[in-house]
């Protein structure tokens, strides 16, 4: 038997009916840029992420891009890190002129680990960013309290943890604003690239939303430089339409990730993940670890 490592055919036959409606109503509508569609995948998934507010964007490197550069974060600054994580993590913080400062991960969650994060505090550090890797959250308690002691930042880099919690939260709703992706592989993906900054902070949020539409505040009405960041409707329509799924999917993953864990318990070759008490994995991946990794 041959198991894809991503099967996006067989996710889009499922729900095949709902997505080909979803885009033939933006082709009529022609609203590829903007719109109501994406207001629309905004207001749902700031109830998915139990935040008050959703900004729709392009991609989710674009969407870390939003935060720090919305924060005025910049040339002589530091961003505390980890180093296990995709490029665009340490990407965005080169893109606005900021210096990475790495810090190892714990040999469990594979996320950041608080007790070596005061120790890289420095009197240029302006933020944390953690990584929620895999679908499963950062110990975030520990990082918001030196963060608080120090006056920090603390950014989520939530782009494999859609639906993950801590302690009862979701992730996305533990600091000041967090970045996610929808690349068509993960846990929640659009038909392309796109991706969305969340925050419970209305001014950050209205910010946001200029930034990432050429400083505008309504058309034509320039109040900052800005960029183009912003989704466009067909991928509004999509994820809105697997928005209404994501939860099924995920209880689905966390279901055959027991399964995985009890088939494989056994084998003395491979360490499994483990899932924190903290919180839920939403297992974006099952990574196993082994001592013969390359074979």
């Amino acid at each position: 038997m041959n198991i894809p490592f991503v099967d996006l055919k067989s996710q889009y036959r499922s729900i095949k009916q709902e997505i080909d409606l979803a885009i033939q109503t933006i082709l009529d509508s022609t609203e590829f840029a903007q719109g109501k569609t994406v207001k629309q995948f905004e207001d749902r998934f700031a109830e998915l992420q139990e935040v008050q507010h959703a900004i729709a964007c392009s991609s989710g490197t674009d969407a870390l891009h939003l935060i720090l550069w919305a924060l005025g974060i910049g040339p002589g600054d530091e961003v505390i890190t980890t180093p296990h994580t995709f490029i665009a993590t340490v990407e965005a913080i080169a893109l606005v002129g900021a210096r990475h400062v790495f810090v190892d991960i714990d040999d469990q969650s594979y996320t950041i680990d608080p007790a070596l994060i005061e120790r890289a505090v420095t009197e240029r550090t302006r933020a944390i960013m953690p990584v929620h890797l895999y679908g499963q959250a950062s110990d975030m308690d520990p990082i918001l309290e030196i963060a608080k002691r120090h006056k920090l930042s603390v950014i989520e880099d939530c782009c494999q943890s859609h639906l993950a919690t801590y302690r009862g939260r979701k992730t996305g709703n533990l600091s000041v604003a967090a970045a996610f992706s929808f690349y068509p592989g993960k846990n929640l993906g659009a038909f392309g690239e796109a991706g969305a900054v969340v925050t419970n902070d209305a001014e950050l949020s209205a910010r946001f939303r200029r930034l990432r539409d050429h400083g505008q505040s309504k058309k034509y009405h320039h109040e900052e430089l800005g960029h183009n960041y912003r989704m466009d409707g067909i991928q509004a329509a999509v994820l809105e339409v697997k928005a209404r799924h994501v939860a099924r999917w995920t209880e689905a993953r966390r279901r055959i990730a027991r399964e995985y864990e009890e088939r494989l318990k056994n084998l003395p070759s491979i360490c499994l993940p483990v899932e924190k008490a903290y919180g839920e994995h939403v297992y974006h991946l099952f990574v196993i670890r082994s001592s013969n990794r390359d074979e």
